[in-house]
């Protein structure tokens, strides 16, 4: 087995929140891989709404950090004792790897496992500067060429599926149709309202279109994401102070079966929970701040009879939605390329985190040579 040796690399580093710019740098090393480990070359990472919620201190991490979750690249190492996965295979990069045994993963529910989570916090992945170490945002840190996770953090895909693709499917795809597919099991004939029309948004609304949902309503303050929701499966489209409008038109006034909120804000939770009919499901997709209040009451909980559903990572057991979803894509049904806004390089990512702070683009890809 070959040894690992500390080679320098770029990468993007997060000093501290509130920063107005990365550093991006050429001199980060990555942590040997241990047993049980897998290291990983970056081939493709998005620009999240999550990364940026780590920028801006929303995602509580721990600095410094090379920030990024959503990746997809190819097996250059393996560590003792790991068999899934060997050099050169391409592979998926899962923030939240199941370590299968701790409570959530024996009820079923890994995409709830907190064990390398947890680790992520304590044990810094990245050197830079001559030494200093630096922590992986979720474990991983997608935005370095390079990055060691444990083997559950690298799940094998079909190697004609293009990277910038895999790298999709590693979060936004997977948190959003899973929403719908393992959360809220949206049956045909069902009606459903998304609030938010970002990748995570879209990515519901691809999902209900899967599941055959009947009427989709698309709901997105910024006019110009309609039309991209619209292509990919929403049947309707409005701002949300069209809400009440739209519920009139579209379901004679009784509201949504299932009303998806995709924004991470208790405003768009709200807007959800309006459009959704009594006795329906709310389904809480987007990542909010622990101290964004809910101003829900008593009564309505009662009665009104709707359900509230959280869906971390779309409910996701990655090991069968993974090849799920890109057997989907393969298929014709999931379109991933549409969602791409743009493909950028690393030493672009200030300008793609400024661009996504405008919340004009949708999924801009950081390729790596």
């Amino acid at each position: 087995m070959p040894v690992t040796r500390p080679v320098t690399m770029r990468g993007a580093i997060l000093h501290a929140v509130g920063d107005d710019r990365l550093d991006i740098r050429d001199d980060i090393t990555v942590t040997p891989v241990g047993p049980g480990e897998v290291r990983v070359r970056v081939r493709a990472t998005g620009v999240c709404h999550s990364d940026l919620s780590v920028l801006t201190g929303v995602l509580p991490q721990p600095l410094p950090i090379v920030p990024g979750h959503e990746g997809a690249g190819e097996v250059v190492e393996v560590g003792d004792g790991v068999t899934t996965v060997s050099p050169g295979d391409h592979v998926i990069v899962n923030w939240t790897p199941a370590c299968g045994d701790c409570p959530s993963c024996r009820a079923g529910q890994p995409n709830l496992c907190m064990t390398y989570m947890m680790k992520g916090f304590t044990e810094p992945r990245f050197r830079f500067g001559g030494g200093t170490p630096a922590f992986g945002m979720a474990g991983c840190g997608t935005w370095a060429e390079e990055i060691v996770v444990p083997w559950q953090g690298a799940i094998a895909v079909d190697p004609d599926v293009p990277y910038e693709v895999a790298a999709l499917i590693g979060c936004g795809v997977t948190t959003g149709v899973g929403a719908v597919l393992n959360t809220a099991k949206v049956r045909p004939g069902a009606t459903v309202a998304v609030v938010g029309c970002g990748g995570v948004g879209l990515s519901v609304i691809q999902g209900a279109r899967i599941s055959g949902a009947t009427t989709i309503l698309a709901i997105d303050p910024l006019e110009s994401k309609h039309a991209l929701a619209l292509k990919v499966g929403a049947t309707h489209a409005c701002t949300p102070d069209q809400v009440t409008e739209a519920i009139g038109a579209l379901t004679g006034g009784q509201g949504f079966d299932h009303g998806f909120e995709a924004v991470g804000r208790s405003a768009a939770i709200m807007t959800a929970w309006r459009a959704t009919r009594r006795g329906g499901d709310v389904i809480v997709v987007g990542a909010g701040a622990v101290d964004d209040q809910v101003p829900l009451n008593a009564f309505s909980l009662l009665f009104e009879g709707k359900n509230i559903l959280s869906s971390l990572y779309g409910g996701a057991d990655v090991r069968r939605d993974f090849p799920r979803f890109v057997n989907l894509y393969k298929a014709g049904r999931l379109d991933l390329d549409s969602m791409i806004s743009s493909r950028i390089r690393i030493g672009d990512l200030n300008e793609a985190v400024a661009a996504l702070r405008g919340g004009e683009v949708l999924r801009q890809i950081v390729l790596f040579d």
